[in-house]
């Protein structure tokens, strides 16, 4: 009847703190909301769609351009000329041919003398240009810009596979930032209900020993180390309670729910310790596409280094209007005109530079090789360091599972012991202590267990 009746409000509180709470949230559902109200996630995607505008920036280079250009011209200033007069030499019609000839009188060394001159006066010249303006459309098409254009779309395309990769990576880290978030709740949770369990455990101690001590049967030194227990147990629930409200908040905050929501999670499940772990995939992980398109990027950027040094053709053409430019009053410009231009640039001589700077953009493509060879061996790492991490704490699990069961025995000797006058009071004490101490490993067994396996499927591409 006495452990019965010790054992009671431990079962009572163990069993009923979820009755207690509202609907719980599952860790699939944290996941989802995590992913779905991220702000993490929230710039990935964002970062993607840029990375979509830009390959449509990129690819627009192949079609022509056409612009619109107008000018008009205002100015006080004119081009003012005189030009002084004459005498000049007349020409009259031959009468074999009827063509005109000069009307020369006599030559004098080798100089005409004509027999008459026309006298021309001086004349003033203005030219003004104020208020001249033209107004045209323009279209340029490049024929060839030595794959240039080619090796940049090429690139934007590359970098939008990139930008979509690191939305799935950014995915992974949040779906394991929220598994983090969510199992440290679970097991606030579960060392809140162990704390509270041992502080009942430790009033209902308390009671029989102030029953004991009132008739007489134990020394009032036990009461005193009880109700220090009791104090301890206590202090040791507010920290649990603080450690629920901190971690709930935090979980909040991962999934995108107001810091002061009130919400709950699942106990621990046991489907951490049946079963096998699936095998590493490395290619489903997205640092590992990642590591591949950043030496697809390096080449095409050996491309684009070459391209600067490389013949460039392209073709424009211009119709235009233009008015304006008056002189002495008379307007000299009043028409439309339309005119091509092909464009031809040969790179000669440079000092070396393009070979040089292909060189050295070659040298950046084989970083880039080197890295991914490198960043490879460390994932095949992780993956096994991940794998022994999730052994190890299945088997932590069961050592732990084993060492309560042996401390729930033991208490229970204990309280038997200390009933019969066997055994003193700060052994039973320490008995219970080592009980909340084995329930509370357990717990953090079981949750470390959890995150082990996430851990372990995202190193292995799995998640």
């Amino acid at each position: 009847m006495k452990l019965v009746k010790y054992f009671l409000p431990l079962t009572l509180v163990l069993s009923a703190m979820p009755a207690m709470s509202q609907t719980a949230l599952t860790v699939e559902q944290c996941r989802e909301m995590a992913v779905e109200n991220n702000k993490k996630m929230a710039i990935a995607a964002e970062n993607r769609r840029k990375a979509g505008f830009d390959v449509k920036s990129y690819k627009a280079n192949y079609f022509p351009k056409l612009s619109a250009t107008g000018n008009y011209l205002f100015t006080s200033s004119s081009m003012k000329k005189k030009i002084s007069g004459n005498y000049l030499p007349t020409f009259v019609p031959d009468p074999a041919t009827g063509q005109l000839v000069p009307n020369i009188l006599t030559t004098v060394d080798g100089v005409p003398i004509f027999k008459e001159y026309a006298y021309f006066p001086d004349m003033d010249l203005e030219l003004k240009l104020n208020g001249t303006y033209m107004a045209g459309l323009q279209l340029e098409q490049p024929i060839y810009m030595g794959g240039k254009i080619n090796s940049a779309y090429k690139m934007s395309k590359i970098g939008a596979e990139i930008a979509s990769l690191n939305e799935a990576k950014t995915r992974t880290d949040v779906i394991l930032e929220s598994d983090e978030a969510y199992w440290t709740y679970v097991q606030t949770l579960e060392l809140a209900k162990t704390a509270r369990a041992y502080q009942d455990l430790v009033k209902h101690l308390l009671k029989d020993v102030e029953n004991a001590f009132e008739a007489g049967l134990k020394p009032r030194n036990d009461l005193l180390k009880v109700q220090v227990k009791l104090n301890e147990a206590a202090l040791q629930v507010m920290q649990a309670e603080n450690g629920v409200r901190l971690s709930r908040m935090n979980l909040c905050h991962v999934i995108g729910l107001p810091l002061d929501t009130d919400i709950t999670a699942d106990s621990i499940p046991d489907k951490v310790l049946q079963g096998d772990l699936p095998a590493p995939d490395l290619t489903g992980r997205s640092e590992y596409a990642m590591l591949d398109k950043q030496v697809e990027l390096k080449s095409q950027q050996v491309k684009l280094a070459r391209s600067e040094f490389l013949p460039n053709i392209g073709v424009a053409g211009n119709f235009g209007y233009a008015n304006g430019l008056k002189l002495n009053g008379d307007r000299l410009l009043d028409n439309t005109s339309f005119s091509a231009v092909v464009s031809v640039s040969v790179p000669l001589f440079h000092g070396f530079e393009g070979r040089n700077k292909v060189e050295s953009s070659q040298s950046e493509r084989n970083i880039a090789v080197l890295q991914r060879d490198e960043l490879t061996e460390k994932m095949e790492l992780e993956v096994q360091q991940a794998r022994n991490a999730f052994e190890e704490s299945k088997m932590e699990v069961l050592l732990t599972r084993r060492s309560l069961e042996q401390a729930e025995e033991n208490m229970r000797e204990s309280k038997d012991r200390y009933d019969a006058g066997m055994e003193t009071m700060s052994d039973l004490l320490e008995s219970q202590t080592m009980w909340q101490q084995a329930h509370s490993d357990l717990v953090r067994a079981r949750t470390s267990a959890m995150l082990c396996e996430t851990r372990y499927l995202k190193a292995a591409g799995r998640l």
